[in-house]
């Protein structure tokens, strides 16, 4: 395997598991906010493991695309790459997740939390794209 691709499924990896201790962490507010319904335990109802294989591609897409746009760019360092990736974030994810959450009319807090997630996840694939 290439080392660019490694690296683009490390970086997918990383953001996958940085959405999966986001998620658990903020799972109270999320659920409220988000208005999945829940059973009597507090647990989302349904159960289905479709979300976190769409979710997984969705960051191999994310990361491969981030590859790409580094590479072209030429930012080839750390700090930059890590900037990049939260500017990915804060400029193209989650303006777009407040979009389709204001025209759903979502609260506000749902924006704050997915979009943070945007942000960070962003962050970390530029950050472990770096370091490949």
């Amino acid at each position: 395997m290439e080392i660019g691709l490694i690296g683009v499924v490390v970086a997918a990896l990383a953001s996958w598991l940085l959405g999966a201790a986001w998620y658990m962490a903020l799972a109270k507010p999320w659920i409220a906010a988000s208005g999945v319904k829940v059973g009597a335990d507090g647990r989302p109802e349904g159960g289905s493991p479709l979300p976190f294989i769409l979710s997984a591609i969705c960051m191999l897409l994310v990361a491969g695309m981030m590859r790409h746009l580094l590479v072209s760019a030429g930012i080839d360092t750390v700090g930059k790459s890590l900037l990049t990736g939260l500017g990915i974030g804060a400029f193209f994810i989650a303006p777009w997740v407040m979009i389709n959450n204001a025209y759903g009319m979502r609260p506000f807090l749902l924006t704050v939390i997915d979009g943070g997630y945007a942000i960070a996840g962003c962050g970390v694939i530029g950050l472990v794209l770096a370091l490949f």
